[in-house]
């Protein structure tokens, strides 16, 4: 399951610089000037997780292969977008396609960087990209409301109740609050779904501050800085230390760090906050050829994980041979797990666990 997360905000923000940070390239041009990046630039970077680490080393496998993450660098955004100012209507198509919005705010002032808007105000500036990503789900939800209307008229019951759907968000929208921000009943929660809103989307906001404000700001400031919800994701990175950081070694990274009080890279805190927010977790597959993290949904069952693997084992699934994580190490890997029996025979309605070490037995 490739997860896909569009970086967006306003020009200037500190995106392109986070972009080449994260996925350890210069791939995306940045410069003080906006629109540098004008095709969306793609980069592909490893999940980090000590967990396969440890089982690399217990196993001592031919071949290793983390999870992935895709990063979508997309050109900044600007006032009218969802007009079709700058290049919005472009950038804005590049947006829908990604499972979640990573949204830098620029928090830090100063520099000789230009601020698009002429002064650095992250409550405008966060306001001002939500506003526009808004006003273009607007448009194409009434767009498709008026052929829902046509057939409602009609009798049909589907059309019906996604006609109702439609009015619920569409409200919610001319108020300037996001799709995700309205309530939905369990049923129509797959018919908001096939909208493919753009506010629907989870959005991790990731603020961007000086270098000696990430040790004393505090997520809970942020989300008051920026008037956002409690329950709204904030990470606080400074994409210059993000690009420092790649010139280091991972000892030197980790000392770096240590010096500004950090305990890990924006890259980690980003990936953990995208998973959480998009609900997936990691089971393992562990031997001697290969060990392997595959990113699932919380909630899956075994045939389900399976499936992810190739589509054929979930339709031949016959049990799943599972061990957690602390069992695989605690006990020196799957023989001394065996001997202590904590291998476990699962069936077609186990619910796959965050970091279980999984053997899929299939009829293919």
């Amino acid at each position: 399951m490739a997860l896909q997360i569009g970086i967006v905000g306003l020009p200037n923000v500190g995106k392109s610089t986070l972009f080449n940070a994260l996925t350890k390239s210069k791939g995306a041009m940045a410069a003080n000037y906006p629109f540098c990046t004008i095709d969306p630039n793609v980069g592909i970077v490893e999940v980090p997780d000590e967990r396969l680490r440890i089982l690399t080393e217990m196993v001592k496998p031919e071949k290793v292969i983390p999870a992935a993450i895709e990063f979508v660098d997309i050109a900044g955004l600007v006032k009218g977008a969802s007009k079709g100012e700058g290049l919005g209507n472009a950038f804005l198509s590049h947006i829908r396609e990604v499972d979640a919005i990573c949204h830098v705010v620029r928090a830090f002032q100063g520099g000789d960087v230009i601020h698009v808007e002429g002064s650095v105000d992250p409550v405008r500036d966060r306001l001002t990209i939500e506003t526009e990503l808004a006003l273009a789900d607007l448009s194409n939800l009434q767009k498709r409301m008026e052929k829902m209307e046509g057939a409602a008229r009609t009798g049909d019951k589907e059309k019906i109740a996604e006609l109702a759907v439609a009015k619920k968000i569409e409200a919610a929208l001319q108020e300037g609050k996001l799709a995700s921000t309205v309530t939905l009943e369990k049923e129509q929660r797959p018919i908001a779904h096939a909208f493919q809103l753009l506010t629907a989307k989870p959005m991790i906001y990731a603020v961007n501050v000086a270098e000696h404000e990430l040790s004393v700001m505090t997520p809970d400031a942020v989300r008051s800085q920026l008037k956002l919800e409690p329950s709204a994701q904030v990470i606080i990175i400074s994409a210059k230390i993000e690009e420092d950081l790649q010139e280091l070694s991972p000892e030197d990274a980790a000392v770096f760090l240590a010096d500004l009080k950090v305990t890990s890279s924006g890259l980690d805190r980003l990936i953990h906050a995208a998973y959480a927010a998009l609900g997936y977790i990691t089971y393992f597959t562990a031997g001697p050829k290969e060990v392997r993290a595959w990113t699932i949904t919380r909630g899956m069952t075994a045939p389900q994980a399976a499936g992810v693997i190739h589509t054929d084992f979930e339709k031949g699934f016959i049990r799943a041979e599972t061990i957690s994580y602390k069992d695989f190490v605690q006990f020196k890997g799957e023989s001394g797990a065996k001997d202590a029996g904590k291998l476990r025979q699962e069936g077609k309605d186990y619910v796959v666990q965050d970091g279980d070490v999984m053997h899929f037995k299939c009829n293919v």
